[in-house]
């Protein structure tokens, strides 16, 4: 008699009988399934904190701090080249001019109303290629750091001093020294008497390396100004000032590499 267990087949294991298990009503013939592998839980985003904020500022704090200067500097330098670029010019522009009038050096009449250390510009001005009445477009005259002396403005904008930044040698008021008028083989030192110079080398103050910032006050000693020289020469120098009279009033004392008198 069969048991109700089991169900016996034949050839079972050593020639018996085996017998395999009934399936569980239960549970059908489903197959038995594998547990899921276990999923870590997502990642959240925690975005842009207040620290990594402060971070950023601080780096850009630091970009800002150091960049700046230079950007300043150069920029201060490219100016102060075409500043030298521009006095060459106009440097050479007064010895061919010079040298087409007999080798006089410019001077504007007795009766002028304009002075000629300003107006020399009219007398030469053609020989850098400029033509017609003169004009804030006449930039070889003008040097790009010009601040003027007063709320009028940059001397290159202004009618009143022909629109340039530039002084001739020319003050030729009583007892000054000066060129104005004379002839270029009578002076004594070109390589040291100034022929054009920046309005500041008078005072004297400095466009370029301002110890008193944007201020025109007060005048002090080895204010650095861009000159021309009777030879040609152009150069960035310090000028005297004693501390009471303006520098083009006279010559400086020894040690300084410039004179105002051709002789």
């Amino acid at each position: 008699m069969r048991s109700q267990s089991a169900i016996q087949e034949p050839f079972g294991r050593a020639g018996g009988f085996a017998s395999r298990p009934r399936s569980n009503p239960a549970r059908g013939n489903a197959r038995p399934t594998r547990p899921l592998p276990h999923a870590a839980p997502p990642c959240r985003s925690q975005g842009f904190t207040l620290p990594d904020f402060l971070v950023v500022l601080a780096v850009l704090a630091v970009l800002v701090a150091v960049t700046v200067p230079i950007i300043a500097n150069s920029k201060a330098k490219a100016r102060q080249a075409q500043c030298f670029a521009n006095l060459q010019q106009v440097t050479q522009a007064v010895l061919l001019y010079a040298n087409d009038n007999h080798g006089v050096l410019p001077q504007l009449p007795p009766n002028s109303p304009n002075p000629t250390w300003w107006f020399y510009k009219e007398q030469v001005k053609g020989y850098v290629g400029l033509r017609g009445s003169s004009s804030p477009h006449d930039t070889v005259f003008a040097c790009p750091d010009d601040r003027g002396y007063d709320a009028a403005g940059p001397f290159c904008r202004s009618k009143k001093f022909d629109y340039g930044s530039y002084n001739f040698n020319g003050v030729n008021l009583p007892w000054m020294p000066h060129v104005a008028g004379r002839q270029v083989s009578t002076i004594r030192d070109p390589a040291r008497t100034l022929l054009v110079m920046e309005w500041t080398a008078h005072a004297p103050l400095s466009w370029h390396r301002s110890l008193t910032g944007k201020k025109n006050s007060p005048f002090y000693n080895n204010a650095e100004n861009m000159v021309g020289f009777v030879d040609g020469r152009v150069k960035f120098i310090p000028i005297y000032y004693d501390g009471v009279n303006a520098a083009y009033t006279r010559d400086p004392i020894p040690g300084y590499e410039y004179k105002y008198s051709g002789d």
